[in-house]
């Protein structure tokens, strides 16, 4: 098995772990939409979603996707070069505008490369507070620890 030792830091390995929180809030939600060109009023008209069944805003996909990816790329940055390859996410309920949710990751596989480095397989998820999962992920990087 191949495991990467990071200075005082945890080998990196299959069942490496890292996460964090994050907090929505309407303006993040309505500023991300809008950058990435999603009109959908759910993101956007505050009125008009309390009256959809969600009762309020909610993240858009791409949102809380690229809030997964990106902690996989501040995760490995602080600790070498890291390149995302391949995401997929599943989205499996709605994230309200106002909720906390926890992000995580878990390294599933890891295989050295020849030219140096080593692929990592990652899988993800985005949970509520109720500890439901909202999206689940998963990642392949190239990463080169300093």
């Amino acid at each position: 098995m191949v495991e990467f030792e990071i200075a005082a830091l945890a080998p990196i390995g299959p069942g490496y772990h890292f996460s964090r929180s994050h907090t929505f809030d309407e303006a993040q939600v309505k500023a991300f939409a809008l950058a990435a060109g999603d009109l959908n009023p759910l993101h956007h008209d505050a009125e008009f979603a309390r009256g959809t069944r969600f009762g309020g805003l909610i993240a858009s996909g791409t949102h809380t996707a690229s809030l997964l990816m990106g902690l996989t790329a501040s995760h490995f940055a602080e600790r070498g070069t890291v390149l995302g390859i391949n995401f997929s996410v599943d989205l499996l309920r709605p994230v309200l505008a106002s909720e906390t949710v926890s992000l995580e990751w878990n390294v599933t596989s890891i295989a050295g490369r020849s030219k140096g480095g080593c692929i990592l397989e990652l899988q993800g998820s985005m949970r509520g507070a109720d500890d439901r999962t909202s999206v689940l992920a998963h990642g392949t990087v190239l990463f080169t620890p300093d």
